[in-house]
């Protein structure tokens, strides 16, 4: 599903209609009111809870400071206790801090004082053409892309951050490079996957040709490249994901090794080795990023099991990268997955194993209520054939 907002939207601000913007596709405020240095934290709580969109019309650094105000309001009101309810208060917690909106100008300029530059950050996100393809730029500073248009700050702050991230990159230790994600793809900052990827022994040296489904930024059809794959066929369902993947493979120079292409799961084929890490939590995504980690009744998962002994040679191989926090968490039972991978007609012939890296693993509990489990987390690979 593609991530771009629907360029129909709009809100009224003070008798003037202009554009909302919402990459994650969230509805305008239906009333709107204009605000500006002088209001209160307290107030601004108020108003957001009862649905009332601020178009800011003071200073953008007093505008940051109220949205911390505001969220640590919410949080203090908040004690969620298991999964679901920590999910229940994210939204919660989103739907009032977007409640706080900036205008941005007819060429996404942030109409604000002391404000950032943020166009290029914008375009990469809200591109003017009707088709998205990941790199709008003509060199023109004074691109006119629509009217004035309107966004909720905290989005904003995200698209900025995004655009650091996609000019910075991530290292990754696996391809001694580093890999650039866009807004929307989630970027490999949990390397213990990649990791899994680098080491696991391949069915065939090398492997003439492997699918690397869900690709996002593209990084473990990178790592099989390095590897030396001969070949490597790259899929992903979400167009920003698939833009990300091919400008990645074009920087670390594999672009003739690796063909990106947007598709549901599998290319048309069969391949030596079939590589795929999908979502881990079967739940509903909410924002474009959480569709690398939330996966409904675990569709891709089940797609991925169904669909892999079609797509392999006879002597391939399929591997699943897999966290057991779902399991962890009450979200599926543990001997579903082994159940699947046996109803597909698969079978396990060996399963690597690593403990996570990142931060949420020793994270503060009052902060994370979640962080039993994730300090338990294993992931694993699980190297299947027919």
């Amino acid at each position: 599903m593609d991530a771009r907002p629907d360029p129909c939207p709009h809100l009224v601000v003070a008798g003037t209609t202009v554009r909302w913007l919402s990459a994650t596709g969230r509805p305008p405020p239906e009333r709107v009111v204009e605000v500006d240095d002088r209001l209160g934290a307290d107030r601004a709580l108020r108003l957001a809870t009862r649905r009332i969109g601020m178009l800011w019309r003071g200073d953008y650094r007093n505008a940051r400071q109220l949205l911390a105000a505001l969220d640590r309001r919410v949080r203090r009101s908040s004690t969620p206790s298991g999964f679901h309810a920590h999910r229940r208060e994210q939204a919660r917690r989103a739907g009032v801090l977007n409640m706080l909106l900036v205008p941005l100008d007819a060429g996404y300029g942030l109409a604000l004082r002391h404000s950032p530059d943020v166009r290029r950050a914008c375009l990469d996100v809200y591109p003017p053409d009707d088709d998205y393809d990941g790199d709008y730029d003509d060199g023109d500073d004074d691109d006119v892309v629509g009217g004035p248009a309107a966004v909720a700050l905290r989005e904003l702050l995200g698209v900025i951050g995004a655009r650091e991230w996609r000019v910075t990159g991530i290292e990754v230790p696996a391809l001694g490079a580093r890999v650039h994600p866009h807004y929307g793809v989630f970027g490999p900052t949990r390397g213990e996957y990649v990791d899994l990827v680098a080491a696991a022994p391949l069915p065939a040296e090398p492997p003439a040709l492997a699918y690397d489904v869900g690709t996002g930024t593209g990084v473990l059809a990178a790592v099989l490249v390095r590897r030396g794959v001969r070949r490597v066929l790259a899929t992903d369902i979400d167009p920003r994901a698939v833009a990300c993947a091919r400008e990645n493979v074009q920087r670390l120079g594999i672009a003739d090794r690796v063909r990106v292409r947007r598709a549901d799961l599998f290319p048309a084929g069969r391949a030596d080795l079939v590589v795929c890490n999908p979502p881990w939590l079967p739940a509903r995504p909410r924002t474009p990023l959480d569709r690398a980690v939330y996966d409904p009744g675990g569709r891709m998962l089940r797609g991925f099991l169904d669909g892999l002994a079609a797509h392999l040679n006879p002597a391939g191989e399929g591997w699943l990268v897999l966290s057991d926090l779902a399991e962890l968490l009450g979200l599926r039972p543990r001997a579903e997955l082994t159940a699947l991978i046996e109803a597909a007609g698969l079978s396990v012939i060996a399963r690597s194993r690593t403990r996570p890296r990142h931060a949420t693993a020793v994270s503060d509990p009052a902060a994370d209520p979640l962080r039993a489990a994730r300090a338990a987390e294993v992931t694993s690979l699980w190297r299947l054939r027919r």
